[in-house]
């Protein structure tokens, strides 16, 4: 079958053409006309002074900007794919992705452009890197439109970068008719979209916020983009007063900033907050006094969702009805779920060997659904170990309760999420172990009000050195970013391990996390 996301910015750009459908802050940008013609120029231009063809890799490193939406879309409407990278990562971990992916372009924002701009002769595939503004970027605005490409459902379109706790990241394909399916669920499980609806980019588009940009477009939405670029609370609720019926995707930490933030500035729901329609939440725990207070603040303009990069925003959602059903008997116990299975989604509880457990017995989520992606790219033994029989094993333990309800009650990954970012431990112990006065070394989440979890490190020090926390603080700063460094570090003279030498971190973090 074939299908091309961007064919829905096309068909918005005939349907609303005068809607407007880009928005700095309060500067409103682009309508749907302009938007839809502006992303096929830029497509041309790809294909015409850059060469590249149907399937091509693009890569999109920048903090939020209005030039996020157009790119995606010009990309896909050249039949490429696109690579979002975070764009808080180290250079080193920025290199590794546009090697790992083939990316033949990378579009980069102005700040990061000279950490990266020698990659290219270091990266036989990567044939340039075009700063966003300058006026190299500038010359993807002129000439004559391109048409769409047409691809097969099953083209990749998105490359997202994910990782577990045994390597370096991995790239999920996702298809189109993968994201065709996310967009599908938004509608049906989130919120129904009605034209000229907001959505408001608090959080990185090179992830969540940027897939829920695509519903919007497709049903002749505005994304707006914060003037900063970033989550501040102060600009949200200016921004929530003069939109109207405005979304937004945030993590947990960035839902209790916000709600901080109006208490102290007495904030009520009628008052400053009338312009907000549903606020999504996920990528980490939201604990339930905190849900409260969010409703009590906001009103009942809550939705919980539960998914992955391998099956992107599309597992569970708790809807804003079950956030107000407060008479419900298992009320509390449903708020501290993550829902019920998507409409396109079926979940299933397995123990050790993939045999299905009874309800309210605890096992690993497994999930079949149009979304589930297609695999890692270039690495067919992680597709193999995560993927079984139209299957995605998600790592995650789980107790489903018999009225569907799904309750998380650990990870099987291992995987840290502090303030709805996720950072894998494997990726800081190899760093830390490359200092010359660390032995071994092992990392854990600990839990915390703020961020949800932040990173501490045990580490076992060669006798022969000496080192201090400062000194691996400086360490690590030097070889990752900012936000995956240990908060804190604990020293100790050796790592609990099992007969086979394995590291117990369940030992670990009965003592330190």
């Amino acid at each position: 079958m074939a299908m091309n996301v961007a064919q829905w910015l096309v068909n918005s750009g005939a349907q609303y053409p005068q809607e407007l459908a880009l928005a700095r802050g309060n500067e409103y940008l682009l309508d749907y006309q302009a938007l839809a013609q502006r992303s096929a120029v830029i497509a041309a231009n790809f294909q015409q002074l850059y060469q590249l063809k149907a399937g091509d890799k693009v890569a999109l490193i920048s903090s939020n900007c209005a030039e996020y939406i157009e790119l995606l879309f010009a990309i896909w409407h050249a039949g490429l794919v696109v690579v979002p990278i975070n764009a808080k990562l180290h250079a080193n971990e920025l290199h590794y992705a546009l090697e790992n992916s083939q990316s033949k372009l990378c579009l980069v924002s102005n700040k990061l452009f000279t950490d990266i701009a020698g990659f290219p002769q270091e990266l036989p595939e990567l044939a340039s890197i075009i700063a966003i503004g300058s006026e190299q970027y500038q010359r993807l605005y002129v000439g004559k439109t391109a048409a769409i490409i047409l691809r097969s459902a099953d083209d990749p379109a998105w490359i997202f970068y994910t990782s577990g706790t045994t390597g370096k990241p991995k790239g999920a394909l996702l298809s189109h008719a993968n994201l065709f399916t996310m967009v599908e669920n938004y509608c049906t499980d989130i919120d129904a979209i009605e034209v000229g609806d907001c959505l408001l980019h608090a959080a990185p588009m090179s992830h969540g916020s940027g897939f829920y940009a695509l519903p919007f477009v497709f049903k002749g939405g505005v994304n707006v983009i914060p003037a900063s670029g970033q989550f501040q609370p102060d600009e949200l609720s200016e921004l929530l007063q003069h939109y109207r019926a405005c979304s937004f995707f945030a993590a947990p930490t960035m839902v209790n900033r916000l709600i901080d933030y109006a208490e102290q500035q007495q904030l009520t729901e009628l008052k400053d907050f009338s312009g907000l329609k549903t606020l999504v939440y996920g990528g980490g725990p939201m604990y339930q006094q905190d849900l409260v207070k969010a409703q009590q603040v906001l009103g009942n303009k809550l939705v919980q969702m539960y998914g992955q990069g391998e099956c992107p925003m599309t597992i569970c959602a708790l809807s804003k009805y079950h956030h107000q059903n407060t008479q419900h008997s298992d009320y509390k116990k449903r708020l501290a779920s993550v829902g019920v299975p998507m409409a396109s989604v079926q979940v299933k509880i397995v123990d050790e060997n993939g045999q299905e457990q009874a309800d309210g017995q605890p096992g690993e989520i497994w999930v079949k659904s149009p979304a589930v992606m297609l695999g890692y790219f270039n690495n067919a033994q992680a597709s193999a170990n995560t993927l079984a029989d139209g299957w995605l094993k998600t790592g995650d333990i789980a107790i489903k309760s018999a009225d569907g309800f799904i309750t998380l009650v650990d990870r099987n990954k291992d995987v840290i999420i502090s303030g709805g970012s996720n950072i894998y431990p494997r990726e800081v112990e190899e760093i830390l172990n490359q200092h010359p006065a660390v032995k071994e070394s092992s990392v854990l989440g600990k839990k915390d009000s703020k961020w949800g979890e932040i990173v501490i490190a045990v580490v076992v020090l060669d006798k022969t050195q000496e080192v201090s926390a400062e000194q691996l603080d400086e360490f690590c700063l030097k070889h990752m970013t900012r936000f995956k460094r240990p908060k804190a570090y604990f020293f100790v003279e050796q790592l609990p391990k099992n007969n086979t030498g394995k590291i117990l971190k369940t030992e670990l973090r009965k003592q330190f996390g």
